[in-house]
């Protein structure tokens, strides 16, 4: 499938969607404590978008049964919403979100801490969230795809961490997954042209202990291999002339 090119308005379109998806996961946020379920936290993300007038991009996607991601410490990404599975004090949890208006799409996630959590944990946080930031600093026209994923990798491996390889981002736009695929490692310069028009999914999936991953018996939720922490940081990013594009930016 080619890679689709964005026009500048519906690239305003996006953010405005971006701008639902930005205050679906503020909301989540705040009430991600102890005691709280995933699925709670799907019930309040179905009736914020819903009032921001956006639709739940997820729900029906594929079958998905939820609103939202919820992955929890192990998990790494696509846990279902489930009445039993309650946030404790020190977790660590994925809220991976996308919405859909006037048939434009964005898609973000943040990985947050219940109540206190300890130091691998919020280090694992910070340099998941820092990888994110470092590859979208190489969304630059003229640059390559892989430019994005080789900037991830190299920071995480400096870390100490791991990176995902089994998934990895996508482009996105007038659907919820487009082309291209972006990896979240592999060596520079390859690939497509980044060109002005596209709009990506960066996201990378970063784990304390090996890269590997198994999917749950309920055929969505994907574990690490070695049950070791993950965390997950996603922005929808356009590609302009004046530099990369944070789509799904809080506006503070």
């Amino acid at each position: 499938m080619p890679i689709t090119l964005k026009s500048p308005n519906e690239i305003r379109q996006m953010r405005e969607v971006g701008r639902i998806v930005v205050a679906t996961l503020r909301a989540l946020r705040e009430v991600a404590a102890p005691g709280v379920t995933t699925l709670e936290l799907d019930r309040i993300a179905y009736e914020t978008v819903s009032r921001l007038g956006g639709q739940p991009a997820f729900l029906g996607y594929r079958g998905f049964p939820g609103s939202i991601c919820a992955s929890i410490n192990e998990e790494v990404v696509h846990g279902i919403p489930s009445a039993t599975r309650i946030l404790r004090e020190g977790d660590i949890v994925s809220l991976d979100f996308g919405a859909v208006a006037r048939g434009l799409y964005a898609d973000s996630a943040i990985t947050v801490g219940v109540g206190a959590i300890n130091l691998d944990a919020q280090r694992l946080l910070d340099v998941t969230q820092e990888a994110l930031r470092q590859g979208i600093n190489r969304v630059r026209v003229g640059g390559r795809l892989t430019d994005i994923g080789a900037a991830i990798e190299d920071y995480v491996l400096v870390q100490g961490f791991s990176v995902v390889r089994e998934y990895v981002g996508h482009g996105i736009g007038r659907a919820m997954h487009e082309e291209p695929q972006i990896p979240n490692y592999g060596p520079p310069g390859k690939g497509p042209v980044l060109r002005p028009g596209m709009v990506l999914a960066i996201e990378p999936m970063v784990n304390l202990g090996t890269w590997q991953t198994k999917v749950c018996p309920d055929k969505w939720t994907v574990v690490t291999a070695d049950g070791s922490l993950s965390a997950h940081f996603e922005h929808t990013v356009a590609v302009s002339s004046g530099g990369p594009q944070v789509l799904t930016l809080p506006e503070d």
